[in-house]
């Protein structure tokens, strides 16, 4: 944070570095993290619970029990977000919950036939907005409280407006409220953008910007309302290992070569050049949450969205042949002969975010999803999970795990996230995405979510 001189103290922990001085801070406060459950919600209990004396108290929100083990300052909550606002209230109300700050991960998912998470889908918007009783655009977010509601499945769909209302009627009404979107603001997911991605990067059209816009719409007015300053953060991909979470980017890729090297193939990458060296920004969920404590905390920086990054150059070309030396296997990197044989799929929209028709198809010799769904490679993965006494036996969401890792692998072009505005305002964190892939690779390997490679071998 910044001194009265303009003067800013870093400092480095572990592989993180360029980490705010937070030592004049408030102390004894009180904070509520939903989605705790979560990659993204259970790391940022794990900073919070770094420092007990400024976090007095944390309620941990989640529709399940958490497999980890928290202090006891942290107090669990079980609390479906589809119920109504009065409902949630109540609840809030009877565990005395009186919030300094909220830490907002939760949402619901929704999938294809395949799976495959969809993040554009309507029904994403109405499961978790106050849209889901309009069309995204035409209803005022003011009128919404005093709308006459017919359908008794109308509420519960709001998740985040069903929660922000219930803040008032419990008398929970905290100083700050941040809320985690994604990178997918800027439309990354629909083809090229207009690099290096800004903040100040104008939305897109509301049936393709999706679910965050009406969120970030929802929370603004509810803010403006109730005298509530916010903040948004807009990560890339999360890194991070979870016990009660496998939607990780890193996760498909592990399980992908555990089974290659169990099986004596090699490390292969089943993209083509230009996905090998696009330049990619990528969030290690440990970086994401001191940001979000650095934001919440940090007077300047009330009522702003962030691009959340590891704010570090990295590129599959780069990080493939590292991963290759820690599995201790050897890799193969893009084709260029005449012989090798690839599928071209384009991008699920005509006119890619960057205005620009026709450039953003990915290139690929093979999915990882169709590799996940052979019978062969599953096979192989039970007989691992069974040796190494490993926690998941079966894969699950193949589709939306294994896509993410097609989606992350596969496209053909740069997705840097800016961190310059960040910077002005005082944030300096980074960490090499190399090193926090790999950090990350061993703590899936502690938690027995994929066998240790030096356990590993060709199955005799």
């Amino acid at each position: 944070m910044a001194s009265a001189t303009g003067h800013e103290t870093i400092h480095t922990e572990d592989i993180y570095h360029g980490l705010p001085d937070l030592s004049n801070a408030p102390t004894g406060l009180t904070a509520v993290v939903t989605g705790a459950n979560g990659i993204s919600g259970a790391h940022m209990l794990r900073v919070l619970c770094q420092n007990p004396s400024r976090w007095k108290k944390i309620f941990a929100i989640s529709r399940r029990p958490p497999s980890e083990t928290w202090p006891d300052h942290v107090e669990l909550i079980p609390l479906d977000l589809l119920s109504s606002p009065e409902d949630i209230a109540v609840r809030l109300a009877d565990r005395g919950v009186k919030p300094d700050y909220i830490f907002w991960f939760a949402y619901i998912l929704v999938t294809d036939q395949s799976g495959a998470l969809q993040w554009s889908d309507r029904r994403l918007i109405d499961q978790n907005s106050k849209d889901s009783l309009s069309p995204l655009g035409n209803f005022p977010v003011q009128a919404f409280a005093t709308r006459e509601l017919t359908d008794k499945h109308a509420i519960p769909a709001l998740v985040l407006h069903n929660f922000l209302e219930a803040l008032p009627r419990a008398k929970a009404l905290p100083k700050r409220i941040f809320i985690q979107y994604g990178q997918k603001w800027y439309g990354v997911h629909l083809g090229m953008t207009a690099v290096p991605d800004t903040e100040d990067t104008p939305r897109l059209a509301p049936e393709v910007g999706g679910l965050y816009y009406s969120q970030h719409d929802t929370l603004t007015a509810f803010c403006a309302k109730n005298n509530v300053h916010w903040n948004a953060g807009l990560p890339s991909f999360v890194v991070g290992a979870s016990l009660d979470s496998n939607q990780s980017l890193l996760y498909p890729i592990l399980m992908y070569a555990a089974v290659q090297k169990y099986k004596g193939r090699r490390l292969e990458y089943p993209g083509g050049a230009q996905a090998w060296f696009a330049p990619l920004s990528l969030s290690n969920a440990v970086l994401d949450a001191r940001m979000y404590e650095w934001m919440v905390l940090s007077p300047e920086a009330a009522d702003q969205m962030f691009n959340v990054s590891d704010a570090c150059a990295f590129t599959w070309g780069k990080f493939w042949p590292r991963l290759a030396e820690w599995f201790g296997m050897e890799y193969t990197g893009p084709q260029f002969d005449r012989d090798a044989v690839y599928t071209e799929k384009n991008m699920p929209v005509d006119r890619a975010p960057n205005g620009i028709s026709g450039e953003s198809k990915m290139r690929f010799r093979f999915s990882f999803v169709d590799w996940a769904n052979d019978v062969q490679n599953l096979r192989a993965w039970e007989e691992l999970a069974i040796e190494h006494e490993l926690r998941d036996r079966q894969w699950r969401d193949v589709g939306s795990i294994f896509g993410r890792a097609d989606f992350a692998l596969l496209r053909p072009y740069a997705s840097n996230m800016s961190t310059s505005k960040a910077r002005k305002y005082g944030w300096h964190g980074f960490v090499d995405s190399t090193d926090s892939l790999l950090s990350v690779a061993e703590e899936f390997v502690r938690l027995r979510i994929i066998p240790a490679p030096a356990e590993l071998g060709p199955k005799l």
